[in-house]
């Protein structure tokens, strides 16, 4: 089976991307999916947050405040790397997972959608990577459209690779501006040259 990777910076159309490919019969793991399932009520992940942080950052419903996680751990370096220790080996077992099990059911190919792949070194596990990028400008804005403000973009941007470093380190990148219709172009080009695209 044909294993592809699908990273690049946030708000540059990943999602998107991922639509496109879903809507051509194309099996998609999406790890942000993953991750949200893991910190579900009774989710595995959940509890060792919990431990971690407190129950402060639990809401009235038992579900857990993933808005103020999120601003406490992109403050806060050890806070961040503490629940990567406990999100990111969980989310590297699900997908891998999730590709066995494509895998079985006799599927050619799979693409899984994950935003650090470079950052913790998955980049072997794929016969390919997808980059997905636009420039600073237009994800700011994106960002911006999301609710988020400056020192919050800056602080997730942070603690990511560069965009230009995703790009130049991927096989095949996206660039998203533009045109829906100029991305859809691209992804029939790209996914076609990678036996992707039906």
């Amino acid at each position: 089976m044909i294993r592809i990777g699908l990273t690049g910076g946030i708000g540059c159309g990943k999602s998107t991307v991922a639509r496109w490919l879903l809507d051509r019969g194309i099996p998609v793991i999406d790890t942000d999916d993953l991750a949200r399932a893991l910190v579900e009520p009774g989710g595995d992940a959940l509890a060792a947050i919990v431990q971690r942080f407190g129950n402060g950052l639990l809401k009235p419903d038992g579900t857990l405040d993933r808005a103020s996680l999120g601003r406490l751990v992109f403050s806060d370096p050890k806070a961040r790397a503490d629940l990567e220790s406990i999100l990111h080996p969980r989310i590297h077992r699900a997908w891998k997972e999730r590709l066995e099990a494509v895998e079985s059911q006799g599927r050619e190919r799979a693409v899984v959608v994950i935003p650090l792949l470079y950052e913790k070194g998955y980049q072997r596990e794929f016969d390919a990577v997808v980059a997905v990028a636009c420039s600073v400008g237009s994800q700011r804005e994106r960002l911006r459209q999301r609710g988020w403000n400056d020192t919050e973009i800056d602080a997730r941007n942070a603690a990511q690779w560069p965009m230009q470093a995703k790009v130049e380190a991927a096989g095949k990148v996206l660039w998203s501006e533009g045109r829906l219709e100029c991305l859809h172009e691209q992804l029939a080009r790209v996914f076609g040259n990678l036996g992707l695209a039906s």
